[in-house]
């Protein structure tokens, strides 16, 4: 049995967390992996103002375990989606796209642990004066917005770079992950793209197939342009945005381009005009299970793993 200080921190039985994504992380999907042993997390862009109050309670009530909820500090409601953790309450927020210390004071009063995603070592330092419980060290082979960073280098820096646990994100979805990112220094992994074709996430079937079709090159990064790096599947749509963004097209275009096409993929299933959201280990991803299978298939390749690498030691 594996059971790192991230399970005290966040209460959880397993040092997984589910990954905070937009348009997809609802509170069935969270309540889902709680309920398994992990942490699941809402996604606040989802849903604004009262729609995240309700999904924070439709987790509730279908697990006792603690959850958490993802925000994007950039997002229009930020402020009220902060506002409505503290009254519920949460257990854990993370946040992206931004400085969290803001809110940091308000989250602290009301006992929540802060665990915000970072792409740099500075920035982790940064979070750990600001007061963060811990950190998400984020790297490139993640979907949707990404830092310059990858994983492997990018964990054990963060992980001398302060004292408090530092979780490992972006190219994880099997035990082996987990495995690696114990050895880097990491008290757990979160994952998204393992998550999206859990039975329990209500993305359009369309979105699970583009993922257990995935190989190893079947993502794209686009967006370097506008700062605003994104990795997804290849797709129409991803390929035209690469094939367009250094023509002549004013900024203005590409970021019209941009506007509503995650909500395509993963809300209406446009196989066109969607901009589909994988990490570069979708090409691991081969079968449709529940969050508990998903889990439990985790952390029994993390324990073979670490078991078989003991055989090296002489």
């Amino acid at each position: 049995m594996i059971r790192t200080p991230l399970c005290e921190l966040a209460g959880i039985r397993v040092p997984i967390f589910q990954g905070g994504m937009a348009h997809v992380s609802d509170g069935k999907l969270a309540a889902a992996v709680s309920e398994a042993g992990g942490l699941g997390i809402i996604s606040a862009m989802n849903f604004g103002g009262t729609k995240l109050r309700e999904q924070i309670r439709e987790a509730r009530s279908l697990t006792a375990n603690p959850i958490g909820v993802n925000i994007m500090l950039q997002a229009p409601t930020a402020a009220d989606s902060a506002a409505i953790c503290a009254e519920e309450k949460v257990e854990i927020v993370t946040t992206g796209a931004g400085n969290p210390a803001a809110f940091m004071p308000l989250w602290l009063e009301a006992g929540i642990k802060i665990i915000p995603v970072v792409a740099s070592a500075a920035l982790a330092r940064m979070m750990e004066r600001a007061g963060a419980s811990a950190v998400i060290a984020e790297g490139g082979e993640s979907g949707g917005h990404i830092g310059e960073a990858a994983t492997m280098p990018l964990v054990p820096q963060v992980v001398d770079a302060v004292k408090i646990p530092v979780i490992a994100a972006g190219g994880i979805a099997d035990g082996r992950g987990l495995a690696a990112a114990l050895m880097l220094g990491a008290v757990g992994i979160q994952m998204g793209t393992r998550f999206l074709t859990a039975k329990e996430c209500g993305v359009p079937a369309h979105y699970k197939e583009l993922i257990l079709k995935a190989t190893d090159t079947s993502t794209i990064v686009t967006g370097r342009r506008l700062g605003h790096t994104v990795r997804s599947l290849k797709t129409p749509y991803s390929r035209h945005y690469a094939q367009v963004e250094y023509t002549d097209i004013s900024d203005e275009e590409l970021e019209a381009l941009g506007v509503g096409s995650l909500r395509r993929a993963a809300i209406d299933g446009d196989e066109k005009g969607g901009c589909y959201l994988a990490g570069q280990i979708a090409g691991l991803v081969k079968a449709e299970q529940t969050a508990a299978e998903i889990i439990e298939d985790v952390m029994r390749g993390a324990e073979a793993a670490l078991s078989s690498a003991a055989g090296y030691l002489r």
